[in-house]
């Protein structure tokens, strides 16, 4: 079976090539290289022992998503991950991720209404959900106003499947609403390599604890937390990539009772930004240079999902402690820092 992953060279989506190629998918990689490199392929490749195909293709290219879809006739699935994720950034630049993100969305749309069947799987976030009230979140819980752009065009973009499913049987989706995915492959040969400044914690840490950064800067202090700072809900990326291949196979098997469904991707544990510091230092074995500043627009205080539906419907639960997914994320940074000196 053919399936399409869209952003296929990014941080999730590379590792759920992975998991997709060792269960005997064919996978086509879609991606315009803008967050990243045509280089993880071979980090794929020395995990699987397979190339998957490879098309490089900006999605807001209307014309070239209808010729992609007449080449390819015999797609079985897409896996859409393609998207503009950083929240602080989304602020700055709000209209570029509203052209990225949902124009995007509704291109692919358009083409998988003409196939026979459509399967897809949409990566959306525990943004939707904005500050909620309840703690830990569970699906049912109100999607509140957005407290970013980013946010709000995965609201958006779950809108819009849900409707087009509506007047659309053919079409088949689960949208995976996951908290925050961070780690590398245990065998280190791909992982989160973003361009430029990091937009995600995880990458900022290890790249300070490597010497690349001066500092960190913390967002917030005085928070209604266990420390002061934001609580979120950290899942190793290996166990969020086999959470889409699970969530795959219920479509194709024909298990999804309803032709839209949503599920949450987390660990059902909280843990605040100073903890996930601390887990660096533990798993490293070194201090993290760190400092409190104010408090940045559009963060969410607390968000841990409540897991249970994804446990109980799809089968599917998260396997890696913290420690474990900082703990290869730190041996990524290595391998990549160590690669680089030898190139230098």
């Amino acid at each position: 079976m053919k399936i399409v992953v869209t952003g296929g060279l990014g941080f999730i989506g590379s590792h759920t090539v992975v998991e997709l190629q060792q269960e005997g998918f064919e996978v086509l990689i879609v991606d315009n290289l803008s967050n990243a490199s045509e280089e993880v392929l071979n980090g794929i490749v020395a995990i699987t022992g397979k190339r998957p195909s490879f098309e490089k293709l900006d999605l807001r290219d209307k014309t070239g998503v209808s010729a992609f879809f007449e080449k390819h006739t015999d797609i079985q699935g897409v896996i859409h991950f393609a998207a503009f994720k950083a929240v602080g950034e989304s602020v700055a630049k709000p209209l570029d991720y509203y052209e990225n993100n949902l124009n995007t969305l509704v291109y692919l749309l358009q083409e998988l209404r003409q196939l026979p069947t459509a399967h897809l799987i949409f990566s959306s976030s525990c943004t939707v959900y904005g500050q909620a009230d309840e703690m830990p979140i569970t699906e049912s819980a109100p999607v509140k106003p957005a407290e970013s752009p980013y946010g709000n065009t995965k609201q958006i973009g779950e809108e819009i499947i849900g409707d087009t499913c509506k007047i659309d049987p053919k079409l088949q989706a689960i949208a995976l609403r996951y908290f925050n995915p961070m780690g590398a492959h245990p065998t280190a040969h791909i992982g989160e390599l973003p361009i430029g400044v990091p937009q995600n914690l995880v990458p900022f840490i290890t790249q300070t604890g490597a010497g690349l950064r001066k500092e960190l800067s913390v967002f917030g202090s005085d928070y209604p937390t266990v420390d002061g700072t934001c609580v979120r809900d950290y899942i190793h990326v290996v166990d969020v990539a086999k959470a889409h291949v699970v969530a795959l196979k219920r479509l194709l098997q024909k298990k999804n009772p309803d032709n839209f469904e949503v599920y949450n991707l987390g660990t059902g544990t909280g843990s605040s930004v100073l903890e996930v510091i601390h887990s660096f230092e533990r798993v490293s074995g070194q201090d993290l240079n760190y400092k409190m500043v104010d408090k940045r627009p559009g963060d969410v205080i607390t968000a841990y999902a409540d897991t249970t539906k994804a446990n109980e419907v799809l089968g599917w639960r998260a396997q890696s402690t913290l420690d474990e997914a900082m703990r290869s994320a730190w041996a990524w940074e290595q391998k990549i820092r160590k690669k680089q000196m030898v190139v230098g």
